[in-house]
This record gives structure tokens, sequence and C-alpha cells, in this order.
């Protein structure tokens, strides 16, 4: 199969990626398509306004299709990993409804609620997005995250009535599933038209948003760990069971066939507050940046690598956004003296994601009798050298990066690579497609200093502020 490729389609919650790879997972191009702003009215709803899921996949396909070099005949398959923990509601035909409930709106932690008869199909936003594609009301089983009727023993819907009729989601309204690496479809000539991708290519299932990544960063059994740095960041090891009743952690099913991820706890907002926090300082940050010809990032990592250890005692609680079931939470800044500055408060963000990451991962190994021996760390943001040293101090151990940070990506053409026999199993296809750029090893002292102010004041903040804020959330809402 000399001169193929393959396309990974990556819908986040901020933007959309269309990547196209060779057979061995080296990017040959990609178009990325930012998102409209959610629609946001108030505090617990969160939609995709008009139809910007697929709108992002079109303009992004173009992008990746004007700058590849090849012939687009070339292109064997397509994976396609979406956002999980999404509500698509699908009329007959398979448009939409009404706007895709995002992960960050609060009904989707309640049943679905019959409450517009246009409604036939109720769906993830990969269910919506293959439908897109092929024209075809299948899905892949992996998306099935919160209030669906999944069986995550199966992979199948249960056909329990009284499990049916606690999500309320009738049988005739939901997609038929299918495999991680199987084939839902094939591009239509209509999709074609749109996205300029070969009609007739295959579109393969992958699974959830975070599962993809993990593929695609190339966690497999063993003592390693990974975060995923993204819009939500998320903690994960490998699984081969799918364990119940868990404390510290939940079971996630994995891009492998009837394997799973135990998925830590995790920060909702996570690199979003990042990004927040660089908005903040507007054209000031930018006219600076441009006058160094550097970007605005990495003008922040640049003075905030000067900052030592610890942000001269300033300390974050990344909450930017309250989980439904503590609605009273707020991000936390604490330890101001007049000695700081914004390179003080950026490396005391990424203090605290780390450290906050630190705290989920080690509750869930211990639950799970894992000891870790280095983390992977995948998204965005770890191409910046002083977020992957955080890393590697505050945990104790190597922290890896990947040539392809985006993992999702590349994990969706694994899925693709794999449906399209280009390799025979998906171990065979990660051990050929990914590659590990650089390591970064933890500095003894600066894991001393994390460790004493994790276990003796970080690891107490919540306690006291969790009070404060209870008492505050009534006043402001």
């Amino acid at each position: 199969m000399k001169n193929k490729y393959l396309i990974g389609l990556d819908g986040g919650t901020q933007s959309t990626k269309v990547i196209i790879f060779d057979l061995e997972g080296h990017v040959v191009c990609q178009g990325k398509q930012q998102l409209k702003p959610m629609y946001m009215p108030r505090p617990g709803k969160a939609e995709h306004p008009d139809d910007d899921l697929w709108d992002s996949i079109v303009a992004a396909s173009h992008k990746a299709l004007d700058r590849f070099p090849g012939d687009p005949g070339s292109i064997i398959g397509m994976g396609l990993c979406t956002i999980r923990c999404c509500r698509a509601c699908l009329k007959k035909d398979g448009s939409l409804a009404s706007p895709v409930l995002n992960w960050m709106d609060l009904r989707l932690a309640s049943p679905y609620a019959f409450d517009d008869p246009q409604v036939r199909y109720v769906t993830t936003t990969s269910g919506y997005i293959t439908h897109r594609f092929t024209d075809r009301f299948k899905d892949t089983a992996a998306n099935y995250e919160g209030m669906w009727p999944i069986d995550k023993d199966t992979w199948q819907w249960s056909d329990d009535p009284r499990v049916l009729k606690t999500f309320n989601v009738p049988r005739p309204f939901l997609f038929d599933l299918v495999h991680p690496g199987s084939i839902l479809g094939y591009v239509t000539d209509d999709a074609s038209q749109q996205t300029g991708i070969p009609a007739g290519i295959p579109v393969v299932a992958t699974a959830n948003d975070k599962a993809v990544e993990a593929l695609g960063a190339g966690l497999i059994p063993g003592s390693t760990g990974l975060v995923s740095l993204g819009t939500y960041i998320g903690g994960m090891v490998y699984g081969e069971n799918h364990v119940k009743n868990a404390r510290s952690f939940f079971t996630n099913m994995a891009s492998i066939p009837q394997r799973y991820l135990y998925e830590s706890g995790g920060i909702r907002q996570g690199m979003w507050t990042v990004s927040w926090f660089r908005d903040l300082f507007g054209k000031d940050l930018v006219d600076t940046a441009r006058d160094q010809d550097i970007s605005p990032e990495e003008l922040l990592n640049k003075e905030a690598h000067d900052v030592p250890v610890g942000s001269d005692g300033l300390m974050t609680v990344p909450e930017w956004l309250a989980p439904p079931d503590k609605p009273f939470k707020r991000g936390v800044m604490l330890g101001f003296h007049a000695g700081h500055t914004r390179a003080h408060m950026y490396r005391s963000i990424l203090e605290a994601i780390v450290l906050t990451m630190k705290n989920h991962m080690d509750a869930m190994c211990a639950e799970l009798d894992v000891t870790l021996d280095r983390i992977i760390v995948s998204g965005g943001g770890s191409s910046g050298d002083l977020f992957m040293q955080i890393f590697a101090d505050v945990f104790g151990m190597p922290a890896v990066r990947n040539v392809v940070t985006g993992a999702a990506g590349l994990g969706s053409a694994i899925c693709a690579a794999v449906a399209t026999g280009v390799y025979e199993t998906f171990d065979a296809a990660i051990e050929k497609m990914v590659r590990v750029q650089d390591t970064f090893y933890p500095d003894e002292a600066n894991t001393s200093i994390y460790s004493e102010m994790n276990q003796n004041v970080y690891q107490q903040i919540t306690c006291t502020t969790d009070g404060i804020l209870k008492k505050a959330h009534p006043i402001f809402t």
C-alpha cells in the first residue's frame, strides 16, 4: 500500500481538526477550524450553535485537502472521533431537531425529556456526524458515556426494560452500534461534495475522544499513565475489565473492542482556563509577543520559566466550571503578595493543573493497586517544555511527549488503518504509527518542594474554601 493515506478526524470542544497521515503515522497535512462560541445564556446551559459541528468539519476538510500534496484518490479510509458526553436530537431524516447539547450542559445529567415531537433519534455527536457522512444510522458503542442505556460488559444496548425506562430513551430512538475499528459506512456523494473528501471511502468507528486519544498516545498495558490536556483534562491507565462501583475512577470503553480505560477524576474547562488567562491580557500580551517574534503562549511560558517552583506561594484551585453535583465550586487563587506578576499567575495555573491531576491519579492507582513509573502527556498543552517539566517534577517520574501531540487524530487514523487492513491488529498499528519525541526527567529538589507543598497545603485548600463557596453560592445565583 505504498503512497496511501488515512484521514484522522478530531472533533473537539473548541475546534475541529482534519489530519491526513501516511500509513506510518506521519502527519502529511492538516486543516483546523475553530468552533463558534458556545451558546451559554445562563449557567448550566451549553449548546453548539446552528450546525457548527458539521460546518467546522466542512471547513477543516477543505483546508486539509487544499494542502494535501498527493492524489485524493490515494486516501483509503477515515477514522471519526468527536466530543463525548454530548447529545444530538435528530429528525426522521437525520437532520438536527435542535442544537447539539455540549458536555457542559447540565441537562445531560438527567434522562432525555420528550419535549420535541420532531425528534426521531437521540444520539451522540459521533452518531450524528456518521449520518452526515454516510447516511446511515450507526454509531460506535464506545462513545456512550453518561445517561445512556448501554451495557458496558456487552457493548450493546441494555435489553432490560427497567434500564430503558430509567434513561427514558425508547429502543427505536437509538442508533445501531458497532465496535471501534469497524466500518460505519462510506462517504456519500453529497458529503463528498460538501467536504471534498473522496466519495466511497470507508468511515471508521473509533470511540469517545479521550479513549481515541489514549490509543493515539500509545497507552498500553503496564505501568504507564496518560494525562490528556484538553478542554476537559483527564487521567487514564489501561484496563482489561469493567470495574463497577469504583470510588476514585470510572471505567471507560476503549478504542480497542472489549478493552477499557480506567479514568480518574479530571478538570472541567482545564485548558480553557489557560486560554482564558491568556486572553485576559489581550492587546498588551499580543503586542509584546509580536515584538519578540513569538506567540503569546510562548511569551507566557518564557516569563513563567523564571518563576520559582511553587510560584512564590501563589496557589490556584482550577475549578472554573463547577461539576453538576457541586454547583457551588469556583476557581480560587490565594496567597497573593505585591511581588506577584502575570508570570506567577500563569505558572500557578499550570502547577494547579498538574497537582490536581497528580492527586486524582494517585487516588485511582491506589484503588487499583497500580504503581506508575512514567506518564505520557498529550494534547496541545504538551508542546510547552515548562508544562512538561512541571509534570515530571510533580509526579516524580519521567514525562513523555510524543511526536504527534494531537493524539486523537492519530488514534482515529489507527482505527482506520485496522479497519482497512493496513495492519492486522491495534498493537501492530500502535507499534508502527506512534513515536516518542522526548522525555522530561524530574528534578529531585523540585519534586521535594512540590511534594511538601501538595501534602501539607494544597490538598487541604478545598477543605476550607468549599464551605465559604457554599455560603456564597445562593447569593450569586
